[in-house]
């Protein structure tokens, strides 16, 4: 896969909903109720990050759920990448980029929304074919000012913005031109899966799906 292609298939997916739900999931037993409430809701893209040890067989089950599309987020190996493949990833997100990480997914055939900060990360993602980033960390880095401000001079780049975004400042990031939809936590809050309150996560997806863009 082409840089060009994976960010043609990204943009797509990010096109699905404004905001793409960042679920760190510990117990497996929630994958497939949490992925329906999201999908129910509004949300079918969803990223997986590779941070608990339950990550990949969270991925399968999901993978599962009719109308989802799961993807792998916090990609930093080739090992990573080959491993979410594996799992039915559909879609990869990395914090940042580097060339092996890049090639990797490439070689896979992985669609990968790779991350940048700086004006000279996306330059670099931009000079290799990439066209759709991941802004991260959004707020640390400056929030929607700074991507704002990167976007002028390289309005051919699209961000998904993830890191401090919530609800309260979803649509400041929303409403910029060069944004494609926001990641966020906030739509699976930790509480709400532990107690198995699929309904309330509906019916955050739902307030999340209705943003404007």
């Amino acid at each position: 896969m082409t840089p060009a292609e994976a960010s043609a298939k990204t943009k797509e997916i990010c096109a699905l909903a404004p905001v793409v739900p960042v679920l760190v999931v510990e117990d497996v037993a929630h994958a497939a109720p949490l992925a329906q409430a999201l999908v129910a809701g509004g949300l079918p893209a969803l990223e997986v990050t590779l941070r608990t040890p339950a990550a990949l067989d969270v991925i399968r089950a999901m993978a599962q759920v009719e109308g989802g599309v799961v993807g792998a987020g916090t990609l930093l190996t080739p090992k990573d990448v080959k491993d979410a493949v594996a799992a039915g990833a559909k879609f990869g997100v990395s914090p940042g980029a580097t060339d092996t990480l890049l090639k990797a997914c490439e070689d896979e055939g992985l669609p990968l929304l790779p991350g940048a900060a700086t004006a000279t990360e996306a330059m670099a993602l931009l000079e290799r074919g990439y066209t759709a980033m991941k802004f991260f960390p959004a707020e640390a880095s400056g929030g929607a000012p700074a991507l704002k401000a990167i976007g002028a001079p390289i309005p051919q780049i699209s961000f998904c913005p993830t890191g401090g975004v919530s609800l309260k400042n979803a649509n400041d990031y929303l409403s910029l031109p060069n944004v494609m939809c926001v990641g966020g936590s906030w739509v699976a809050q930790g509480d709400k899966v532990t107690s198995g309150d699929w309904s309330g996560i509906t019916a955050l997806a739902k307030e999340a799906a209705a943003l404007p863009r």
